[in-house]
């Protein structure tokens, strides 16, 4: 069967490194755990790796987090849907709002839990994801003043995740300037602006970044190494975290052209292949998973000479007549993979999740929450 496996010592070097970014330019920061999918052995790995917050975007996540860890801080990061008010405010510390009928029922539920409610109030900056319009945050906030059990402890926005647009020094201004004219305006304190993300951490260094964003919500240059903004890698960081491994079932001398009518495959695509290649052949190897369990276009073998020729539903087929380890059916194949290949393999109860390396878990330290 295959396997994906987390290295601790390497997420715990990972950590370390953006612990120290942030800490030298006085931000904090929050891990965004959401790629793990409440995987109980992941969680228990990245607990014993941390020490902040933790957001996701998924309750049952945060029930899990909770239930690891119920001194742990947990923030739920999207709009959240009024039917699931209760158990926000039982299992998230803190939520990220836009619409005020929600921040209603939060109030309502953390009223009759005996409990104080946070919010972020999200805010558009051009990605048009969630987010109220700027020019609306005064008439916002004061409705939210008026909620028992609320308290906003920062504004934030997004960026980069559904049509791309890039944080820049004029955008985090404005934020700046937002809760400045805010907090002037109600004579009250908004603590955190929380704008930073994988894609703005190559800003810190350029000092592109304003005084007054001092909080960021990471999660793929924390598993990844990645400079989301360069789409490269961070030097000094780990990008291989996480391995996926898989064993050889087959091992045919085969063409390396298809014969027959070409229709369409299981993706809905009529491959094309070049003629010229008729005659030839090449050793293929299969390995058991397939487009059930990772995107075989965000996965790339480990090992030189080895090339992913396409996967059907529970297979996926290699080229390895360059590979010079003489594989035998048996062995097993690892690989490397992106965030969106582990997000689908974590996904997949075909795929075993193990970890390596394992540390003991650390005990958080009191610091402010967003």
């Amino acid at each position: 069967m295959s396997y994906i496996t987390l290295n601790t010592e390497k997420l715990a070097q990972n950590y370390d490194f953006l612990n120290h970014l942030f800490d030298r330019h006085e931000i904090e920061w929050a891990v965004v755990a959401k790629l793990l999918c409440g995987n109980e052995i992941f969680l228990k790995s990245l607990l014993s790796v941390i020490d902040t917050d933790i957001c996701d975007s998924r309750l049952s996540n945060l029930k899990k987090i909770k239930e690891l860890s119920p001194e742990t801080k947990t923030v739920y990061i999207k709009p959240p849907a009024k039917r699931l008010a209760a158990s926000i405010v039982k299992y998230a510390d803190v939520s990220f709002n836009s619409e005020i009928e929600t921040i209603k029922a939060l109030s309502e539920e953390a009223f009759k839990q005996d409990k104080i409610h946070r919010i972020v109030i999200m805010i558009e900056m051009g990605e048009l994801r969630e987010g109220i319009m700027a020019d609306s945050l005064p008439d916002f906030y004061a409705e939210v003043l008026k909620f028992p059990n609320i308290e906003v402890s920062g504004i934030g926005t997004n960026l980069k995740c559904l049509n791309g647009i890039l944080p820049d020094r004029e955008k985090l201004n404005r934020l700046v300037n937002y809760r400045r004219n805010t907090e002037k305006i109600f004579k009250k304190k908004i603590p955190y602006i929380s704008a930073g993300s994988s894609v703005t951490i190559p800003l810190i260094s350029k000092g592109k970044v304003p005084d007054g964003i001092n909080h960021f919500r990471v999660g793929e240059s924390l598993f990844f190494g990645t400079d989301v903004f360069n789409d490269t890698y961070i030097k000094g960081m780990h990008k291989d975290v996480f391995t996926l491994t898989a064993e050889v079932i087959e091992m045919i001398e085969k063409p390396m052209v298809p014969t027959g009518r070409v229709g369409k495959n299981l993706t809905g695509e009529s491959p094309e292949y070049d003629e010229k290649d008729r005659d030839k052949t090449s050793v293929r190897a299969i390995v058991d998973l397939g487009v059930l369990d990772i995107d075989v276009k965000q996965v790339y073998p480990l090992s030189e000479g080895i090339e992913v020729l396409g996967a059907s539903s529970d297979m996926m087929i290699l080229n390895i007549t360059d590979d010079k380890k003489d594989l035998k059916v048996g062995d097993e194949i690892n690989f490397g993979v992106s965030y969106l290949a582990v997000l689908r393999a974590m996904n997949s109860d075909y795929v075993d999740k193990k970890v390596v390396n394992s540390l003991k878990m650390k005990k958080k330290s009191e610091k402010a929450e967003v």
